[in-house]
């Protein structure tokens, strides 16, 4: 299990792919525009993508049929999380 801070790991991505921007700042990331997280904000999209995701690989091992709002709310969180596929 790593002992990374996700928090710190988001910061970075963020930086390296959208750039050095303030908390509440908005940048251009994949062709979306996206806001730089605050640590609560960030924890609380991180936890719901977590779940989503777990969810989702579920759904996918058991072979059911995909929600398209799942599916749309999992890419949602995965730009707001600068989470690439």
């Amino acid at each position: 299990m790593s002992n990374v801070d996700p928090y710190l790991e988001y910061l970075a991505r963020f930086e390296q792919k959208v750039g050095a921007l303030t908390v509440g700042s908005y940048g251009k990331w994949n062709g979306k525009l996206v806001r730089k997280l605050a640590p609560d904000e960030f924890m609380n999209k991180h936890t719901e993508f977590t779940n989503l995701n777990t969810h989702y690989q579920k759904i996918l091992d058991r072979g059911d049929t995909l929600n398209d709002a799942l599916t749309k709310l999992l890419r949602e969180r995965q730009s707001e999380l600068l989470i690439e596929d």
